[in-house]
């Protein structure tokens, strides 16, 4: 080896460059995510070349949530975006996966939807109801709105549909309620006739989003995580300073112009750094365990999984 390019390798590995990015050149990665708005700076950064930017070789799959566990535990995909309460669902019953970083807390993006006759989310005992199956967010959120209403979801009918397809029955007459968010509970919004909005994250904020991956991902594939978490934020900076060419890409993902994603988003908060360090130290651990002894309640678990397992905050340092 010459000196020359000793002394170039010996600049490389000094000044920094032979870091993260090198080591995740390349580095594929899958993803499970829904066509929840909260979701959306991880399509803008696949779609705007941010993860590319980064080092990943990302592929992002449109999973339901009530069978995204399931393609984590084939390997079909690695990583996922869900909620809080979501993935102690999933390491309760056998599913090891570990929160990332929070991606963002819903400001009336969740919803119920009923009927204009109903007057009280109490009015909704003895109805049916449209929500996603159990160990969804949906679902989740229903019982958590009945329970600070003295009801529990045995006093209503659960009809088990996805919040697309539920936001569509209800303005088609079908069902005396439903369980919805963003982009559809806009839908809603913009059908008083049909019924309304009785209750959002703005009445019961308790929805608040988070990326994750499986342990073994995270062990093989340090610089990859961190390569992904540095996307989030680089997505999260980039609506800030775009606004307009950030929204036409993550609205085009869901059939919305960029006029109408900005529209959707206004009811949600995407988090940046400072605000998951916010997270993570304080508000994480307290509905952590208040949405575990729920999911007990209503037996969607049988028992409560080791929670302070369930997230590494290294990366979002």
């Amino acid at each position: 080896m010459s000196r020359i390019v000793a002394a170039a390798l010996a600049a490389t590995f000094s000044s920094g460059l032979m870091v993260s990015p090198a080591l995740a050149q390349g580095t594929k990665v899958a993803i499970g995510i829904s066509g929840w708005t909260g979701f959306a700076p991880l399509t803008l950064a696949k779609e705007a070349g941010i993860f590319a930017k980064n080092g990943l070789d990302v592929t992002i799959k449109k999973i339901p949530q009530a069978s995204r566990h399931l393609a984590i535990a084939s390997g079909d995909i690695q990583c996922a975006a869900t909620t809080v309460e979501t993935w102690v669902v999933w390491n309760a019953n056998g599913v090891a996966t570990t929160q990332l970083f929070q991606l963002d807390k819903s400001y009336g993006a969740d919803g119920m939807v009923v009927r204009n006759a109903i007057a009280s989310i109490k009015d909704v005992k003895g109805k049916t109801v449209a929500a996603s199956a159990p160990g969804t967010a949906p679902y989740f959120t229903l019982a958590w709105f009945l329970k600070k209403n003295g009801l529990t979801v045995k006093d209503v009918t659960v009809v088990n549909m996805e919040p697309g397809p539920a936001a569509q029955a209800f303005i088609a007459g079908q069902n005396d309620a439903a369980m919805t968010y963003e982009p559809y509970l806009s839908a809603v919004r913009e059908k008083p006739e049909a019924g309304k909005i009785i209750a959002t994250t703005l009445d019961y904020p308790m929805v608040m989003d988070t990326f994750g991956c499986t342990p073994k991902f995270i062990a093989e594939n340090e610089a990859a995580v961190k390569a992904l978490t540095k996307s989030y934020f680089d997505a999260v900076a980039m609506i800030k300073a775009e606004p307009s060419k950030a929204n036409e890409i993550m609205g085009a993902d869901v059939k919305q112009t960029g006029e109408q994603f900005a529209g959707s988003s206004k009811y949600l908060r995407w988090q940046d750094q400072a605000a998951n360090k916010t997270f993570f130290a304080g508000d994480f651990n307290t509905f952590s365990k208040e949405a575990a002894d729920l999911l007990l309640e209503i037996g969607v678990i049988k028992q409560i999984p080791d929670l302070s397992k369930l997230a590494d905050t290294r990366f979002i340092q």
